[in-house]
């Protein structure tokens, strides 16, 4: 299984800071959740990483 896989799974992703100034993703699905926590500079690096793939998968589509 890999990052190309297509799963058939649905889930639930909430994005938002926290009482200790952290950023959260927050994800729940299938009776599970998955709380994860960010300093302010690794959410802006991962924001960079999904704007990256999202403009690659964009060329891909066309």
């Amino acid at each position: 299984m890999g990052i190309d896989t297509e799963r058939d799974i649905e889930a639930n992703l909430q994005i938002g800071p926290t009482d200790k100034g952290m950023v959260r993703l927050f994800v729940e699905g299938d009776g599970v959740e998955i709380p994860m926590d960010f300093t302010p500079e690794e959410a802006r690096e991962i924001a960079e990483e999904i704007m990256a793939a999202a403009n690659r998968a964009g060329k891909k589509g066309r």
